[in-house]
């Protein structure tokens, strides 16, 4: 599929590259670096490691007839070869070298004196047109990583990318990275590096899946690829250097440097002679891997897909006039073959239908105002490809959205697949703070490809799948029907996937109140959704996602309160060393939770009750306390949101610090008032006393233990229970709840009695919440001391909730009981048989 490639007249204008989304930008053309490495060679008489203008001329002619457009070089370049690239239509990846080798933080002044020669040597060829980017590093060994620990490097990596950018502003800087060093955590950088050596198809493809997930929503470059046709004979070299290429295109990497240019290589004081890495000999003849490699660039970066299945791009709106346009207009911009466009009004009464009309090659159905599902559902019947992709109104697709949507579904036997949502650069202030505050639209990987949930900004589906589950639950009208969607697609057996580069710019919220309303109505939505699906919630009413989340909001907090632990191998010795976030205390992670809130009324209503008992006074303190734990947490997340971002200062900081605070008050209150109650119960009803009880079921015809479980498993659910399978550390094998209070839990045993016959033991006991009792308790003793001390009004105010959460807790244990001899009992033999 053809793809627009910056022109060398772009260039010769003065225009430099510049970093949109996953990818990199030549004014408004997209650019693919399709690059090579080049140099250092032995230096000659006038010191030059670059030779001489003339072969340098012959080299950049050749490199740029084959169809490169970027060289890389791992030194100063002297300013003449940025003159002759300009002239071939090349850019220049720039590096800065210094001693990285050696353990370069234990002494301060040469760390400076590092930070003041990347500042000069940027200076002297700062805002040349040929400059694709600086290059801060290259990887540092991985010993030297861990001998300075990570954060070190980390915060002077950011020294360096800072130096860079005060002498030349409109540059890009990165740092290239490797796998022995992946977990360093750079987000300040303009778009991600990595040099990359596998010698498989299969195992670059999918390392490429797992750069990109570390990459984030940066653009995503391998600086150096190739492979030694000194060891492997050049034809080998060919072969593996044209997919190499191709599998970096298709991943949704923006670009791809192949090492090298030339067999001819001069490093620490010596030429290297015992490897070949070149597509071209010394001489400058051309190898077999020349014509590989661009033949592989010239096909572009969808250069393995040969089937273009039918798209119907689907956009939902209700008086979404602010944004529609922008909307429509980034539709028009896509470059696919075989799409249709549908947008369904949904009872608009603002000025959308007028600028809909403006739009004629737009397929229009409208509606009653009838909710987000319904009108998903209305545009799904209108559909007539084969492949349904949703967007909102206020998002704006990538000009090669549906292409890389296609690419992930051609190679995937995938139901559905999703890509990321990025908020535009340009964004009004607030709308940036939104950005990078919680509650935003995040997509949840199980693995580097395959997802839990995407999110309904950026989801596509085929069509036949989404028919299969009856489409979108319309009792959804605002939220929850992309979450809804996907755990229906999962139940049924298919499987959902991520494409990095699908991307689409999402308008976040621009008004405070906008985004408490945004709120609000996700924390109605999950009162819905578990109602629907209480299995996937904890007893608090959390969603339980198996995946890892990625994106901003809880899931970046979390990070910042969790233990990074860097898997580096023993002594050191792994090749591909990544990082992993530790579960964060249940102490650090609760002013996340909108119960947290609950929590700060409690203390503070018992603190009250210190007028008629003035110990109790203590709770003011306590609350206090927790309410500056909220704010510090609320500080040090917009802190981490805000690292490494173009949008910062203390006015930015402080807003986002208060959408922090804001945002799990308004799920509560969303929550709260639909029913999501901690005190709520599900699917169990009746009361047995709360005791350990057993009974035995005979079978007739042997099954495996595993199967009578999961039998026992499916009537429990049937009969509209919450049931919990336990996990490969306990004791049991199912959890029945009752409710945040009280659980029952269940054990099983088969004894086997010949000729297939079998008994199957069924255990019960009643599972209290500890932490509540603890509380209980804790309430009864400051009752105990109140009443001692003839405070008889405070002591029965204390008892009152104590006792209540003791019988409540009964209640729900008895509850849960009940509904499991309800099932097992009709089925159990008479004792004595």
């Amino acid at each position: 599929m053809p793809i627009r490639e910056v022109a060398p007249s772009v260039m010769g204008r003065g225009a430099r590259p510049m970093v949109r989304g996953k990818f990199l930008y030549v004014g408004e053309t997209k650019f693919f670096v399709r690059g090579v490495t080049y140099g250092p060679f032995q230096p000659n008489a006038e010191g030059s490691e670059y030779g001489t203008p003339e072969r340098a001329e012959r080299d950049f002619s050749l490199i740029a007839v084959n169809g490169m457009n970027a060289v890389r070089v791992y030194t100063i370049p002297p300013g003449w070869l940025l003159d002759i690239a300009k002239r071939h239509g090349l850019y220049l990846m720039i590096g800065l070298p210094w001693e990285q080798h050696i353990t370069f933080l234990d002494d301060a002044k040469r760390a400076d004196a590092i930070v003041e020669r990347v500042r000069e040597s940027v200076k002297s060829l700062a805002g040349h047109s040929a400059i694709l980017c600086w290059v801060i590093g290259n990887e540092i060994p991985s010993p030297i990583v861990r001998w300075h620990g990570a954060r070190k490097v980390e915060r002077f990596l950011e020294r360096l990318y800072s130096a860079a950018k005060e002498m030349d502003p409109g540059s890009l800087v990165t740092y290239v990275n490797y796998p022995p060093t992946e977990y360093l955590h750079l987000p300040f950088l303009d778009f991600v590096c990595f040099n990359v050596y596998l010698e498989t198809q299969d195992r670059l493809d999918a390392y490429l899946s797992r750069l990109q997930n570390v990459a984030g929503d940066q653009p995503l470059v391998m600086a150096e690829v190739g492979l030694d046709s000194m060891r492997n004979g050049e034809e080998k070299q060919a072969a593996v250097l044209q997919w190499q290429v191709s599998t970096v295109f298709t991943a949704g990497c923006c670009g791809v440097f192949v090492f090298a240019w030339t067999d001819e290589w001069f490093r620490g004081g010596h030429e290297i002679l015992d490897w070949n890495f070149g597509i071209v000999t010394r001489e400058r003849e051309p190898k077999v891997a020349l014509e590989a490699v661009s033949a592989a660039f010239a096909k572009g970066p969808m250069q393995r897909q040969t089937y273009w299945p039918k798209i119907s791009v689907i956009v939902c709106t209700h008086n979404g006039a602010r944004t529609i346009g922008e909307c429509l207009e980034g539709m028009a911009r896509l470059e696919y073959p075989d799409f249709e466009v549908i947008v369904v009004d949904d009872g608009s009464t603002d000025d959308t239908a007028n600028i809909l009309r403006q739009h004629t090659t737009v397929r229009l159905v409208t509606t009653e105002h009838v909710g987000l599902s319904a009108a998903r559902n209305a545009g799904m019947r209108a559909a007539t490809g084969e492949i349904v992709a949703y967007t909102d109104d206020d998002a704006s697709p990538d000009m090669h959205w549906l292409t890389y949507l296609a690419v992930a579904f051609q190679r995937s036997n995938d139901v559905g697949v999703g890509g990321p949502n990025i908020p535009p650069m340009d964004g009004e202030f607030v709308a940036q703070a939104v950005a990078h505050s919680p509650g935003g639209p995040v997509h949840v990987l199980l693995s580097d490809r395959e997802a839990e949930h995407i999110p309904g900004c950026n989801m596509a589906f085929h069509k036949h799948a989404l028919e299969a589950v009856g489409g979108f639950d319309e009792q959804f009208k605002i939220a929850g029907d992309d979450v809804d969607v996907c755990w229906k697609l999962q139940a049924m057996g298919g499987k959902l996937g991520f494409s990095p580069a699908a991307m689409v710019w999402h308008h976040r919220r621009n008004s405070v109140g906008a985004y408490w309303r945004q709120q609000l109505n996700y924390g109605r939505a999950e009162a819905r959704l578990e109602r629907k699906w209480p299995g996937k919630y904890s007893t608090m009413g959390h969603a339980m996602w198996e995946g890892r989340l990625y994106g901003g909001g809880i899931a970046r907090a979390l990070g910042w309160w969790s233990r990074r632990r860097i898997y580096h191998g023993t002594w050191g010795s792994a090749l591909f060393q990544s990082v992993y976030h530790t579960t964060p205390d249940g102490m650090w992670a609760l002013p996340l939770l909108p119960e947290w809130y609950l929590l700060i009324i409690c203390l503070t209503g018992l603190s009250l009750l210190g007028f008629l008992w003035h110990p109790l006074f203590a709770a003011g303190p306590i609350a206090g306390v927790a309410l500056v734990a909220s704010v510090v947490q609320a500080g040090s997340s917009a802190k981490r949101h805000l690292h490494g971002s173009k949008h910062s200062g203390t006015k930015m900081w402080a807003l986002v610090g208060g959408l922090h605070l804001l945002q799990p008050l308004a799920r509560l209150v969303g929550r709260v008032g639909s029913g999501l109650t901690p005190w709520r119960q599900r699917g169990v009803s009746g009361f047995a006393l709360p005791r350990s009880s057993s009974a035995g079921i005979w079978y007739e015809q042997w099954d495996s233990p595993e199967a009578r479980i999961e039998a026992l498993e499916t009537m429990l659910r049937k009969a509209g229970a919450v049931v919990v399978r336990g996990d490969t550390y306990d004791n049991w094998d199912l959890e029945l709840r009752g409710g945040v209070l009280g659980a029952a839990r269940i054990r099983t045993t088969i004894e086997e009695h010949g000729s297939g016959r079998q008994l199957m033991r069924v255990g019960a006991w009643p599972k209290f919440a500890g932490r509540w009792m603890v509380i209980a308790a804790m309430l009864l003793l400051l009752s105990g001391s109140a009443m001692l001390q003839r405070h008889w009004v405070a002591g029965i105010v204390l008892a009152t909730p104590a006792v209540a959460l003791a019988l409540w807790a009964t209640r729900e244990c008895g509850a849960a009981l009940a509904t499991v001899w309800r099932i097992v009992r009709p089925m159990a033999i008479k004792k004595g048989t």
